[in-house]
């Protein structure tokens, strides 16, 4: 039998037996408890998406990890433990991948976006060692997640409550490095930062500053709902087959496409 059709196959059955979940994967911005005991009183606006959609939704996203750390942790590893051939994975990175200086705090990624770029760095023992860039380990996450014959999805990170003459300032280049994994491994790309600063643009900047009660970066459960909301209006505005799971109130989200 050759491989494509043992996979569609496999899909198939895995559907019929278990039905579809979809898994998240990032930082504290998606995470159940926001930023925990160092933001209190946030939340990751992955704990709100399920209301959007018929389908359930296992949010393995943790505070402070980036695509590097998530990745050496073997976090990615357990995903594809659990995951079955027609389960979403939505991938969100970007807030704790930028370089950490002199040391190497576990979590900084290459500058770039090539695949084979590399940079060494120093951890605080005076160890070497090798890094890779962003786009490195979100491609090998998503390649290894088609593989099992799931659908992963990535997205861009959130914005922070950072304005500039009445706007939300412009994305980091991780946005831009979400996109170019994406496009290189023919993976969906939300780019949620666009439709939360779409969000917040429009409610303004008193009212999107309520939703950080302790920082730029964490949002309250409120701001947190905001936020899935614009994931969905991302979704259903593009091409993913999650938008057939959004529910009545999934298709009602607020403001438009891009």
């Amino acid at each position: 039998m050759c491989p494509l059709l043992s996979l569609i196959i496999a899909v198939i059955l895995g559907l019929s037996v278990h039905g579809q979940t979809v898994y998240l994967a990032g930082d504290s911005t998606m995470a159940r408890g926001g930023g925990g005991s160092a933001a209190p009183g946030t939340d990751g606006w992955g704990q709100y998406l399920g209301q959007y959609l018929t389908v359930p939704v296992v949010n393995r996203a943790i505070a402070g990890r980036s695509s590097r750390s998530y990745t050496d942790e073997g976090r990615f590893d357990a995903l594809l433990n659990t995951v079955r051939p027609g389960d979403f994975v939505i991938i969100e990175f970007g807030h704790n991948d930028g370089m950490s200086g002199n040391v190497d705090n576990g979590r900084q990624c290459a500058f770039g976006d090539g695949y084979n770029t590399t940079a060494t760095v120093s951890n605080s023992a005076g160890q070497s060692l090798v890094i890779h860039t962003f786009p490195y380990y979100i491609q090998n996450a998503v390649v290894a997640i088609q593989a099992k014959g799931a659908i992963p999805i990535i997205s861009s990170q959130t914005p922070s409550n950072d304005w500039s003459n009445g706007r939300i300032v412009a994305g980091p280049r991780f946005v831009g490095y979400a996109q170019t994994a994406a496009n290189r491994t023919g993976a969906t790309y939300v780019d949620h930062y666009a439709y939360v600063a779409q969000a917040y643009n429009k409610l303004g900047q008193t009212a999107t500053t309520a939703f950080y009660p302790g920082d730029h970066t964490h949002t309250s459960p409120a701001g947190a709902n905001v936020v899935a909301q614009a994931f969905m209006r991302g979704i259903l505005c593009g091409n993913s087959s999650l938008k057939s799971k959004a529910n009545s109130a999934g298709q009602s989200v607020p403001n438009g496409c891009l």
